[in-house]
């Protein structure tokens, strides 16, 4: 058989699997999409879904925007891909890491790139420990996460992620990560205690934990301002204060993980601004191109860049980088994904779009099914609960949340069901009348729900 023969006859097998596993996916109830326009998705049939998690917490200024793959295609023709090894780099990637700066007002100095936030958090503990051990503190090395917390899958971020189910059977947690309490007063709240109260437990907690390891153990803690995959968890009043001040009285490094609630997502900027964190280190990611291509970034203050700085040129190199950090075609988007945000006021709009989605949401309160609704800006959750009055939850095997999730996709809203919460994460260009619209789905699923059970 000649060559091209045998290129044909392999092309054919490969078309033969990729339909068999198309096949396989429908038989599963995979969704196939094919295409995306501004807030929308559309499956393979050419049924129209509102996109009410941005994809997965990220497509900010929405699907199909023709200038970041217009500015794509410049870059690719311009300089397709550079390193920014022995002193190197490019314009875009100068260019957005000056930017990143500069939204910080001043919080942060400096920024490092890599291409995922398990990638980036991954990062800052290697970082961590190298600021430890330039300072000389050889022991102090342990990173303190949260139950419920969210912070990637990667051997180490995956580590810090406080979920069983990242955990079971892959051997992790790594040594030197350790997880104390979430803030879920909702849920974790004993009776008559106040979000304010409930706070004060939570640092508590927090320095129990420091002092019983030792505070010279201990080099960070680790947070995402609001936790995403959790659940949509709202810290209750007063906590990030509160665990601050733990933090500072202990030399411990705050980190703050913004990969979902950055760029606008909570109505600022970013969510430190919200809660007055003042963090050592910042993950971003996700947002920061509206995932049209891989990048992910880590930010952190002067003090720490000072001390990293001048330890490398002791050291004599900063043995540390991936192949495509700082990529400048994928700067480049994450530079004009930034500029369009500021352009379209679209932090402002998560603001008052965002009151249209929270107060839709917080108008079913009272629905027999619902527990809480909970969120900020453009995210949110609603808890469905068996009784209102205990808050006790269904049965597992009832699978409500994966249930009250196929209702929405059904009626043409795609949310994510985690355990019995409801995720809702639209777009940042969502108008006041398409959040109206995820509101109504919404409700009308819940009741179909509600007939059900």
């Amino acid at each position: 058989m000649s060559n091209l023969s045998t290129l044909a006859s392999t092309d054919a097998q490969h078309q033969l699997h990729s339909y068999t596993n198309m096949v396989q996916l429908r038989k599963e109830g995979s969704m196939v999409i094919e295409r995306g326009e501004g807030i929308y998705v559309f499956d393979q049939a050419g049924k129209r879904y509102i996109e009410g998690l941005s994809g997965l917490w990220s497509v900010a200024v929405g699907f199909s925007e023709p200038r970041l793959a217009e500015v794509a295609y410049r870059q690719m023709k311009e300089l397709p891909f550079y390193h920014t090894f022995s002193h190197k780099t490019n314009i875009p990637s100068m260019e957005l890491a000056n930017k990143l700066v500069q939204l910080t007002r001043g919080k942060m100095a400096q920024a490092f790139f890599t291409n995922s936030g398990s990638e980036a958090n991954d990062t800052i503990i290697k970082l961590v420990w190298y600021y430890n051990n330039a300072l000389g503190r050889k022991n102090k090395k342990k990173i303190i996460a949260r139950k419920l917390g969210y912070h990637g899958v990667t051997i180490a971020a995956g580590s810090l992620t406080g979920m069983e189910r990242n955990h079971k059977d892959f051997d992790l947690p790594l040594p030197r990560i350790l997880h104390t309490s979430t803030p879920y007063w909702y849920r974790n709240g004993k009776p008559g205690e106040s979000e304010v109260d409930y706070a004060t437990r939570c640092a508590q907690e927090l320095e129990d934990l420091i002092l019983s390891e030792g505070p010279d153990t201990v080099a960070a803690f680790i947070g995402e301002p609001i936790i995403g995959a959790g659940g949509v968890i709202v810290p209750p009043q007063t906590y990030w204060q509160k665990v601050q001040d733990v933090c500072r009285k202990y030399d411990v490094l705050v980190i703050a993980d913004e990969v979902i609630t950055a760029f606008g997502r909570t109505g600022h900027m970013f969510a430190s601004d919200l809660y007055d964190i003042k963090p050592d280190f910042m993950t971003l990611s996700k947002q920061i191109t509206s995932s049209y291509l891989p990048l992910s970034a880590v930010l952190m203050n002067q003090k720490v860049a000072d001390v990293i700085n001048r330890h490398s040129g002791e050291v004599g190199v900063f043995g540390h980088g991936y192949t495509a950090s700082g990529h400048p075609v994928c700067t480049a988007v994450g530079l004009e994904n930034i500029r369009i945000i500021e352009e379209r006021n679209l932090v402002e709009n998560a603001r008052t779009t965002g009151k249209v989605l929270q107060e839709g949401l917080r108008a079913l309160a009272d629905h027999p099914l619902v527990g809480e609704v909970r969120g900020q800006g453009l995210i949110a959750a609603v808890e469905v609960v068996a009784d209102k009055k205990t808050r006790a939850p269904f049965d597992p095997a009832l699978k409500v949340g994966q249930r009250l999730q196929q209702h929405c996709q059904d009626n043409g809203l795609i949310l994510r069901g985690i355990g019995e919460n409801i995720a809702f994460c639209p777009p940042l260009i969502t108008t006041p009348e398409q959040a109206g619209d995820i509101v109504s789905i919404f409700k009308q699923s819940l009741e179909a729900l509600h007939k059900e059970l």
